[in-house]
Order: structure tokens, then sequence, then C-alpha cells
């Protein structure tokens, strides 16, 4: 079987976090990204949407990939930290972003490091989450009297299916199951069929 990447907690949608402290304004936004040019196609999005802020900082993590930027900040007080934020909450395939409005006070590195990590953490830990679980994609071909075999069967397993093609001898039908169930999934077909159904591995 194909070695496919391991299970990832995302985010199941956009969040939003503001917070004020010392006068400034800290406005976190996360977004799920599988993509580095969606993670900055997001930061550019935010950058139209707030073009008055006095910074954009942003990281992102998607699989091993990650970058982050501090658009002015002193140098690790912004990104890095939220980049960290990222990673303490264990979320995977995330952008965020926190927008800085200036009130005037100066917050110091450190407190520059509390400001951004702090806001992103909590935008993070106050999000809805999702688990993406790798699906393995199989080929299945069963003859037509075990049609109706197939689809009990599909009824009963958590899977995801295409559309049908037929043939003179039956029905072919792409079907995703999650690994750990593939081998079973596939036993428990040729079982209801009576070993008539032909079980491939698909390119996903």
């Amino acid at each position: 079987m194909t070695q496919l990447p391991p299970p990832f907690t995302t985010l199941a949608a956009a969040h939003r976090h503001d917070a004020v402290i010392e006068n400034s304004e800290f406005l976190a936004f996360a977004e799920r990204a599988d993509s580095p040019e969606t993670a900055l196609a997001q930061l550019a999005a935010l950058k139209a949407r707030y073009p008055d802020a006095t910074h954009h900082c942003w990281a992102y993590r998607i699989g091993g990939a990650y970058r982050f930027g501090d658009d002015g900040e002193p140098g690790g007080t912004a990104g890095a930290p939220i980049l960290k934020a990222i990673e303490g909450q264990g979320v995977d395939h995330v952008m965020v972003v926190v927008v800085r409005y200036y009130g005037g006070v100066k917050l110091g590195t450190g407190g520059l490091v509390r400001a951004y990590g702090g806001t992103a953490a909590e935008c993070l830990r106050t999000a809805p989450r999702l688990e993406v679980r790798p699906r393995q994609h199989l080929s299945v071909s069963v003859p037509f009297e075990h049609l109706s075999g197939l689809y009990h069967l599909l009824g009963q397993w958590d899977t995801e299916r295409g559309e049908e093609s037929y043939s003179a001898s039956g029905v072919t039908l792409p079907v995703a199951v999650f690994p750990e169930e593939a081998e079973a999934f596939a036993t428990a077909l040729r079982d209801a069929t009576r070993g008539a159904a032909e079980v491939t591995e698909a390119q996903s």
C-alpha cells in the first residue's frame, strides 16, 4: 500500500480574536492553509482589508514547511512567537495573521512577544478544529449480481465513493477508506461477493 501522510489537526473554519494591550489593538486571524500560496493570499487579503494598520505580522505551518514575518516589528518579537503559538496549540496547515494598530505606548521586546504570541495562541485555542485523516483510494469491481451486496457493505463502512463505471461484466467504483481499515474492507467485500469482487489500489 502507498505510504499516506499522517493525520493532522487543523481549523474547521476561519477564526478571529481581538485584544487591546497598552492602547494597541491586536486583531488575530487564523485560517486553514494547505499551501504557502494560500497562506500568502490570506495575508494579502488582510493587508487589503486593513491598509491603515501599523503592522501585519504572520506565520504559517504546513507539514514540514513554515515561514513567518515581523513586518517592521523588531526581529523575533512577532512572527516567531506566532509560529510558536501554532506549534503550541498542536495545529497544522494553518496561517495566522496578527494585525496591529499602534496605540502610542511602546511595549518593549518582551511585551511584543507576549502580545503577538498570546493573541495568536488565544485565537487558535478558541477556534473550531478539524481532524484530517488521509484515506486509502481503492478501485472496486463487482459483477452485476453482487451489486446489492456491495452497496450494503458500503453503508456499513465509513467510505467515500466516486462515480460508477459500467462494463459488460459489472460495475467498477472508486472507494476511499481509512488506511487502517483497507484490508478488512477488502476481505469483507470478497466474503460478501463469494470471492467475485476485485479490489485494487487506486491513485488518489
